[in-house]
């Protein structure tokens, strides 16, 4: 990815994060969701999270809450 492009980011509801407030990528919502082996990333703790594989970006949507966070 050139240094030039921005990151993909995934805009999720508090329904799309897994157990504890977490999110795997690759993921459905990303256009190339089987390009590398799956990972887990929090989002809940920031509200935001980036994978260490591809870079894109998981954020909450604007005034989604995650419960018991």
């Amino acid at each position: 990815m050139s240094s030039n492009q921005p990151l993909p980011v995934v805009e999720l509801s508090a329904r799309d994060l897994q157990g504890h407030g977490v999110v795997f990528c690759p993921h459905p919502k990303m256009p190339l969701w089987s390009a590398h082996p799956k990972v887990y990333i929090d989002v809940a703790t920031t509200g935001e999270g980036k994978c260490p594989y591809c870079s894109t970006v998981y954020r909450l949507k604007a005034g989604e809450k995650v419960h018991g966070h």
